[in-house]
């Protein structure tokens, strides 16, 4: 079955903590060639970080309005109650959407959320054009899928009782298994040797003949991503992962807080905190916004592994209550206490 022409087309983009999925929608919606985009960003915890950086955009053909987070879990564990509620407000928006962009938690298994795509209350009014999967150029290279892999082979050592690979592995294997084209994102910081290696990782994990692009800061022309037709509900079984058969997939191997602290007033300095506090043991990813004493704009930050940026990305809202407020995405039994000392220094 091909996509039918009144069901409006849904991509959905995954991928692994950090690899820049977040960027990559950015980029989409600045140069969708007059498309009116909408877009649900699956969270994995209660602070919409990501959400909050795509509503911070401008763009006339995505206001804010579109940009709809959910936070209460796994989209496709909780189809009903929040994916549904968000299709019919989406859905109802005049003028009409012509593309959903959907981004799963950096956690999320694709498969189910496409399963979910077959559910009546939905199949006839949306379809699943495409599933791209983001993935980290750099980490791939250095033999990883994630910026520090160290924490998680110390957890596997000790851990007797495993019999699988680590959970961050099944679950990138498991998105590119699900994917139609997969996005080598940070290419420009790969050189060639580097890039075959990466390609390489990604390849050991494709059954089908899925196109693997190179990108730099989330650079793909929309051409390249939207518009596939290819309704994907209809093949996902077709589509074998770790996860095939099991009815539940709770994440339990994962944890995440949130830390709040006061205005800082150097932001280099808390970006040592934060390089410091993402090289403890277990912890996977970091993002969050700061107050800066004195100045208008909100401080974007993000860490994956030691690699940390930070930048203003916009000026806080008149109605906002400035704080500084990270998340911190990690292994099960990640030491909270000992991170927000560190933060907090």
């Amino acid at each position: 079955m091909t996509a039918s022409a009144d069901r409006v087309p849904c991509t959905v983009v995954t991928g692994f903590l950090g690899a820049g999925k977040t960027t990559l929608i950015r980029n989409l919606i600045e140069n969708a060639n007059g498309r009116r985009i909408a877009i649900i960003v699956n969270e994995f915890g209660d602070v919409g970080i990501d959400g909050e950086i795509l509503k911070s955009c401008g763009i006339e053909n995505c206001p804010e309005e579109n940009v709809f987070e959910l936070a209460n879990g796994c989209i496709c564990c909780t189809v009903a109650d929040d994916f549904v509620p968000a299709l019919d407000q989406i859905l109802a928006r005049e003028p009409k959407v012509d593309h959903i962009l959907i981004e799963t938690s950096g956690l999320a298994l694709p498969k189910p959320l496409v399963q979910a795509f077959q559910w009546p209350a939905i199949k006839g009014r949306v379809t699943v054009d495409g599933v791209v999967a983001v993935v980290d150029g750099p980490a791939l290279a250095d033999g990883r899928v994630a910026a520090d892999m160290d924490a998680l082979a110390a957890q596997r050592a000790a851990d007797e009782t495993l019999d699988h690979d680590d959970p961050v592995e099944e679950v990138f294997e498991d998105q590119v298994a699900c994917a139609d084209l997969v996005i080598l994102s940070k290419s420009d910081l790969l050189d060639e040797d580097q890039a075959g290696r990466a390609r390489a990782a990604v390849e050991r994990h494709l059954a089908r003949a899925v196109k693997i692009v190179p990108a730099a800061n989330g650079k793909v022309d929309p051409s390249v991503l939207l518009g596939l037709g290819l309704a994907v509900e209809d093949d996902i079984e077709n589509r074998r992962t770790h996860h095939d058969g099991m009815l539940d997939h709770e994440h339990d191997d994962f944890d995440t807080h949130v830390i709040e602290l006061p205005a800082i007033s150097d932001p280099d300095a808390l970006a040592r905190r934060v390089t410091a506090a993402a090289e403890n043991a277990g912890v996977l990813r970091l993002k969050g916004f700061a107050h800066v004493e004195g100045k208008p704009m909100r401080l974007l930050v993000q860490a994956v592994g030691p690699r940390v940026s930070h930048y203003y990305d916009r000026a806080w809202a008149p109605d906002e209550t400035k704080g500084t407020r990270l998340v911190v995405i990690g292994l099960k039994g990640l030491d909270r206490d000992a991170i927000e000392k560190t933060l907090a220094a």
